[in-house]
C-alpha cells in the first residue's frame, strides 16, 4: 500500500515499523547488508531473482544442503532445505513463486547449530529492553514453528546470553524500528560458540504470542501504546499495577511449547520437519523446572499421551527405521526417543543421531530413570516424598497409574490422603518481587499455594486445548463470548486452557486463568481449588467433551460445595449423557426412530466381520469413519470391499472400545448446518440454516456456505425446522445446538447432531447480527430467550457467504481434491446484498485469484458434464475462452459451445500440463471420476496448478458458483460496508469488556457497537 502510494494519497501514516525498516527486514540482501555494518555475521549467501542466480550462488557457497528462504513471507512458505542439485532448483523455483518480490535467499546451512529467540521492544525515546529469550530443543534445520521451544533459554551461558541480548539491541536500532516488538532469530555453533543472525521479523511474529504468555507482557498490546507515542517507562505493568513496561520481565518457571501436526490429513507428504512450517497448532505448559512443562505440556497435546512415555498400542519400530527417524526431524521424535531409551541407547548416542543439546538429553534420560523406577513399584507402598517427587517431575496421575497398575481415580486418592496436592503461582513478571495483581496461575508440587480463591458466584469454562484442524478458534471465540458475557452478569469467570496462539488465555480475557493441560486430572484439581457454580464444557470443542463423562462421575461420586454457598459444583447446560446420546450411534439412532426421523441408513461396527456385513447391506458407496472425532478425521468414502479392506488396515483400528461408524452416502446431495440455542424452559429458536456449496461428501468444515439458503425449497426447510426442534428437545439441549442435514431430491436427513457450540458460530453470529456464544452462556447460568430478547429466527436481507483456507501449499506430495476429511486452516466471509457478490468477496479474501478474462479449462467426470454445459456457455457469454478434455469438450460442443478440445495427460500431448506451463489458462474446473488413472494424472495437474498460483475448483457446484462470481466482478466493483451497516441496531452489554474496560461507560456515552 505504501509503495502504491496509496497511503499517501489518503494521507495515512505507516505507525511503529515505517516501510524501510521493513524492507531491510524482508529483503534478504537489504538484511544481510545491515548485519555487516554492525559486525554481525550472518551465514554465507545470496540473493536470487532465477533458476540461474541461484545456482551460481550455490556454486560460490560450495556445498549442500543449502537453504532456501523466500523475501516476504510467513511461516517459512516456500522455502526449505535442499540436499541436492534437483531439490535445490524445484525448492528455488517455488521460493520465487511464493515470494512478494520474487526473490529468494539461498544460505549455507547451519543444520545442527543450537536455535535461539530473542523478542525485543523499543520506543520513540530508544529505550530498549528484551521481553523473553526462547531455545529450541531441536537444532537448526526445523522451522522454529515447528520445533519444540523452551522459554527462558537453557543452555546458554551468561555470557553468551549477554552476546545474544547485546546483538539484539543492535539490530532493532539498526533496521530502524522505532517502536514495537521485533523478533531476533540466532544461530549458536555448540562446539565453538560462534553467533550467526538467521533473521529479524520487525514486527510481532508466532513467538511473540508465546513470549507474551509466558512472561505475561502484553507484546502485541505495548506494542500498539508505543506505535502512538507512549513510552515504554509511561506504560504501567497490567500484572503488578506497580512496575512500568521498561522493567524486562524476570521468570522463576520453565515454559515449554509443542507443537501440533496434522500430517495424516495429508496423504502424499512425508511426515518431516523441514524450515517450512507445517505445524496446525501449539499446546504451552509452565513448571518449575522443564521435567515438569514439558511432561504437561505432552499431556495437553491430546494425541494419547499422558506424559513422556510410549503410549498405549505404540508400534515399535525397527532398528533402521528407529535410526533414520532419530536422525530426520519429524513429528514424532520426542516420542521416538524413549523408545530409543527403553532400548539401552545412551543419551551421547543420541546426540549423534539428533544434535539435540545434551542438557535436554540428560533431563529425559531422568525422566526415564524414573519410570523405569516407577514399573518396579506398587502404588500403595509409594510414599508422600517419592509421590512428591514424582509429580514435580510432571508424571501425570493415569502415567503413574499405568506405570504402577492402578486407575487414575486411585493414584489421585492415594495422593490426596498423602497430602500430596498442587501448588498454584502465579505469573507476575517479576519473580515474585512485587505481588500480582492479576490471578494468572499454573499449578506446580512446591511451596504455597498462591491461587487465593474467592467465595463470590464463579463458573468454569474449560477451552479447547491446541489448535488443529476442525477445532481452532472458533470453539476460543465461543469461550471469550462466554466469558465476557457472564463476567458482565457479575459472574467471577475462570478460564483453563493451554492454547498460546487464543485470546481465551490473554490474562484479562477472564477474572482468572488458569493455563493447564485440560485433563480429567488437571480439571478436578482447578475445581476443587476454586469451587465454582458450573462448569461449562460445551465451548471447546471436542476437547472437553471427552472427558466431561468422567468429570461428572468424578462429581457425582464426591459432591463438592461450590464456594458461593449455591450447592455442588455441576455442569451447566447440555448434560454429558445427552451429549454421549448424540455422539454414540447406536442410542443416536435409538433416538432417531423414536422421533420418526430419517438418517441415512447406517449403523456401528465394532470388528472388522460388522464392518463388511453392514456395507454389504447397505451398499456401495458408504461414508466410513470413527465415531467421537471432530474434522472428519480418517473419515473416507469407499467405493467397494478392496477399499473398505484397505481403510480399516490403513486408516483406523476397529474393536470394541473404537467403533467405525458405516454409513450409506448419500450421493449427490446438499448438506445444511442448522446452528439453535435452546434454554432451560425448554423453548428453542434457530439462529441461522446454512446451505453447502460443495455437495454432501465434502467435509462441512472444508465447504463454502451461504446464509440464508440459497437453492432449499421452503417446504423442506420447514421440515428441518421442526426437526431441529425436536431433536433439541429430546436431548434437553441448554445452550447450543448444530445440526447437519443431508438433503436428497428435497427429501431431508439428519446426518449428526452436536448439542455444544460447532464451528459455525462465529460465522452464524456475524451473518445474523446476534452474539449466539454470549446467549448461550446466558441460557446456561439460568436464563430464558425470553430474557435476553431472542425469540425468533433472523431473516437477514443480505448474504453471508463462508469459504475456507487450505494449506495445500505446505504439503507437496498431497492432492487438492477434497473430500469427507477436512484439511482447511482457516476461513472467511463475505457479504453483500446478492450471493454472487458475497461469493466473489469471499473468494478474493481467501486468496483465490480470480481472472477477468483468458481461457478456463474444463475437465469433468461423466455424472457432472451436463452441468458444465451451462457454467461454459455463462464462461463464453462473458468472453471467457473455453479449453476442455475429449469428453468433456463432445458434451460442451454437441451443446453449441465453442471449446477447444486436448488430450488427458495420459492420451498424449498436448494436455492440460503443457497449457499450465504455457501460461495459457488462467483457471481450472475439475472434478475426479475416481478412477486410477484420473485420481493419478489429476493430481499432478491439480498440483501444478498449485505450484503456478493457477486458480482451480474441484467440485461442480463450486464452479457453479465460480461463475457467478465472475459475472459479479465484471458487472462493476465489489462494494466495500462496514459490518455495522448491516446491523445498526446491534446492541451487546458486555462489548465494555472486549475493549479492556472494567465497567461499563457512563449512561451519558454512546454504547459501544461492535
Amino acid at each position: 500500500m505504501a509503495e502504491s502510494g496509496m497511503l499517501d494519497k489518503y494521507g495515512v501514516e505507516l505507525i511503529g515499523a515505517k516501510l524501510p525498516s521493513i524492507d531491510r527486514a524482508e529483503d534478504r540482501e537489504l538484511f544481510k547488508q545491515a548485519m555487516q555494518r554492525i559486525g554481525l555475521k550472518t551465514p554465507p549467501s545470496g540473493t536470487a531473482s532465477n533458476i540461474e542466480e541461484a545456482l551460481a550462488i550455490a556454486a560460490q557457497i560450495g556445498r549442500y544442503p543449502l537453504i532456501i528462504r523466500p523475501a516476504f513471507t510467513l511461516g517459512g512458505t516456500g522455502g526449505g532445505i535442499s540436499y541436492n542439485k534437483e531439490e535445490f532448483i524445484a525448492q528455488v523455483e517455488a521460493g520465487i513463486d511464493a515470494s512478494m518480490t520474487d526473490q529468494v535467499l539461498v544460505e549455507q546451512s547451519l543444520i545442527g547449530w543450537k536455535e535461539f529467540e530473542l523478542e525485543v521492544m523499543r520506543d520513540l525515546k530508544d529505550n530498549c529492553m528484551i521481553v523473553c529469550s526462547i531455545e529450541n530443543v531441536d537444532a537448526m534445520g526445523v522451522h522454529t514453528g515447528d520445533s519444540i521451544t523452551v522459554a527462558p533459554a537453557q543452555t546458554l551461558t551468561d555470557k553468551e546470553y549477554q552476546r545474544l541480548r547485546d546483538a539484539s539491541l543492535a539490530i532493532i536500532r539498526e533496521m530502524g524500528v522505532e517502536c514495537g516488538g521485533s523478533n531476533v532469530q540466532m544461530a549458536v555453533n555448540p562446539v565453538d560458540g560462534e553467533v550467526m543472525i538467521i533473521e529479524m521479523n520487525p514486527r510481532v511474529s508466532r513467538s511473540s504470542a508465546l513470549a507474551s504468555k509466558a512472561t505475561g507482557f502484553p507484546i502485541a498490546k505495548m506494542a500498539a501504546k508505543l506505535a502512538v507515542g507512549y513510552t515504554l517507562d509511561q506504560i504501567p505493568n497490567d500484572i503488578t499495577q506497580k512496575t512500568p513496561a521498561s522493567f524486562e520481565p524476570s521468570i522463576d518457571y520453565i515454559v515449554t511449547k509443542i507443537p501440533k501436526f496434522a500430517f495424516e490429513k495429508f496423504k502424499g507428504t512425508k511426515a518431516e520437519l523441514t524450515t517450512q512450517m507445517k505445524s496446525v497448532g501449539e499446546v504451552m505448559a509452565i513448571g518449575r523446572t522443564w521435567q515438569e512443562s514439558l511432561q504437561k505440556a505432552l499431556r495437553g497435546m491430546e494425541s494419547g499421551l499422558d506424559g513422556w512415555s510410549l503410549p498405549k498400542g505404540y508400534k515399535r519400530l525397527p532398528k533402521d527405521q528407529l535410526m533414520y527417524k532419530l536422525r530426520v526431524p519429524n513429528p514424532d521424535r520426542m516420542v521416538i526417543m524413549k523408545q530409543a531409551f527403553e532400548e539401552g541407547m545412551s543419551k551421547e548416542e543420541l546426540f549423534e543421531l539428533t544434535a539435540i543439546d545434551p542438557w535436554w538429553l540428560a533431563q529425559l534420560e531422568e525422566l526415564h530413570q524414573a519410570e523405569t523406577w516407577l514399573r518396579e513399584q506398587k502404588l500403595s507402598k509409594l510414599t508422600a516424598d517419592e509421590l512428591r517427587e514424582l509429580k514435580g517431575r510432571g508424571f501425570s496421575d493415569a502415567q503413574i497409574g499405568r506405570l504402577v497398575g492402578s486407575s487414575m481415580m486411585a493414584v489421585r486418592a492415594h495422593r490426596k490422603a498423602l497430602g500430596i496436592t498442587p501448588s498454584y503461582k502465579r505469573v507476575d513478571t517479576c519473580a515474585a518481587e512485587f505481588q500480582a495483581d492479576t490471578p494468572y496461575m499454573y499449578s506446580t508440587y512446591e511451596g504455597p499455594c498462591e491461587s487465593a480463591p474467592t467465595t463470590g458466584r464463579k463458573v468454569l469454562i474449560l477451552g479447547g486445548g491446541p489448535n488443529r484442524i476442525g477445532q481452532g478458534i472458533e470453539f476460543d471465540y465461543c469461550c471469550c463470548h462466554a466469558s465476557f458475557a457472564l463476567r458482565a452478569e457479575g459472574f467471577e469467570t475462570i478460564m483453563m486452557n493451554c492454547n498460546p496462539e487464543t485470546v481465551s488465555t490473554d490474562y484479562d480475557t477472564s477474572s482468572r486463568l488458569y493455563f493447564e493441560p485440560i485433563t480429567v486430572e488437571d480439571v478436578l484439581n482447578v475445581i476443587e481449588v476454586e469451587r465454582p457454580e458450573g462448569i461449562i464444557v460445551q465451548f471447546g470443542g471436542q476437547t472437553p467433551l471427552k472427558i466431561s463423562t468422567a468429570l461428572q462421575q468424578a462429581l457425582d461420586d464426591s459432591p463438592i460445595p461450590t464456594a458461593s454457598g449455591n450447592g455442588n459444583v455441576r455442569v451447566w447446560g447440555t448434560q454429558p449423557d445427552a451429549i454421549d446420546e448424540a455422539e454414540d450411534r447406536d442410542r443416536w439412532m435409538a433416538l432417531l426412530t423414536r422421533l420418526d426421523i430419517k438418517q441415512p441408513a447406517g449403523g456401528m461396527a465394532r470388528s472388522e466381520r460388522e464392518a463388511f456385513d453392514k456395507a454389504h447391506v447397505l451398499g456401495y458407496p458408504v461414508m466410513v469413519r470413527p465415531s467421537y472425532v471432530l474434522g472428519g478425521r480418517a473419515m473416507e468414502i469407499v467405493y467397494d470391499d478392496n477399499e473398505l479392506k484397505t481403510y480399516i488396515t490403513t486408516a483406523v483400528e476397529v474393536d470394541p472400545d473404537k467403533p467405525v461408524l458405516v454409513d450409506k452416502y448419500l450421493d449427490r446431495a446438499v448438506e445444511l448446518d442448522v446452528d439453535a440455542l435452546c434454554d432451560q424452559q425448554g423453548n428453542i429458536v434457530i439462529c441461522g440454516i446454512m446451505e453447502h456449496i460443495e455437495q454432501a461428501g465434502v467435509h462441512s468444515g472444508d465447504s463454502a456456505c451461504s446464509l440464508p439458503t440459497q437453492t432449499i425449497p421452503s417446504t423442506t426447510l420447514n421440515t428441518i425446522r421442526e426437526w431441529t426442534v425436536k431433536v433439541a428437545k429430546a436431548l434437553n439441549v441448554v445452550g447450543l445446538i448444530n445440526i447437519q442435514y443431508a438433503i436428497q431430491d428435497e427429501q431431508p436427513y439428519i446426518i449428526e447432531a452436536n448439542p455444544r457450540a460447532s464451528r459455525t458460530v462465529p460465522f452464524v453470529a456475524k451473518a445474523v447480527g446476534h452474539p449466539i456464544a454470549k446467549y448461550a452462556s446466558l441460557l446456561m447460568a439460568g436464563k430464558t430467550l425470553q430474557d435476553i430478547g431472542f425469540t425468533k429466527e433472523p431473516k437477514p436481507r443480505h448474504v453471508a457467504v463462508k469459504e475456507v483456507v487450505l494449506p495445500f501449499n505446505k504439503f507437496p506430495g498431497a492432492d487438492t481434491l477434497l473430500g469427507p476429511e477436512m484439511r482447511s486452516t482457516g476461513e472467511v466471509m463475505g457479504i453483500d446484498y446478492d450471493f454472487a457478490s458475497s461469493y466473489a468477496k469471499a473468494q478474493i479474501a481467501a486468496g483465490q485469484k480470480l481472472p477477468m478474462s483468458g481461457k478456463v479449462f474444463i475437465s469433468m467426470a461423466d455424472k457432472y458434464k451436463a452441468d458444465a454445459v451451462g457454467i461454459a456457455k455463462q464462461l463464453t457469454d462473458m468472453g471467457y475462452q473455453v479449453v476442455a478434455t475429449r469428453g468433456t469438450a463432445s458434451t460442451l460442443m454437441s451443446a453449441g459451445i465453442k471449446c477447444e478440445s486436448i488430450f488427458k495427460i495420459s492420451e498424449g500431448r498436448p494436455n492440460p500440463a503443457d497449457y499450465l506451463k504455457n501460461g495459457d489458462v488462467t483457471m481450472m474446473m475439475i472434478t475426479s471420476g475416481g478412477d486410477e488413472p484420473d485420481l493419478r494424472d489429476g493430481k499432478d495437474l491439480r498440483r501444478l496448478a498449485l505450484t503456478l498460483q493457477v486458480p482451480i475448483v474441484t467440485t461442480i457446484a463450486g464452479a457453479k458458483a465460480t461463475a457467478l462470481a465472475l459475472k459479479a466482478m465484471r458487472a462493476g466493483p465489489l462494494q466495500q460496508v462496514p459490518l455495522q451497516q448491516y446491523f445498526p441496531d446491534y446492541k451487546d452489554d458486555s462489548n465494555y469488556l472486549m475493549v479492556g474496560l472494567d465497567k461499563p461507560p457512563a449512561a451519558a456515552e454512546a454504547p459501544a457497537r461492535r
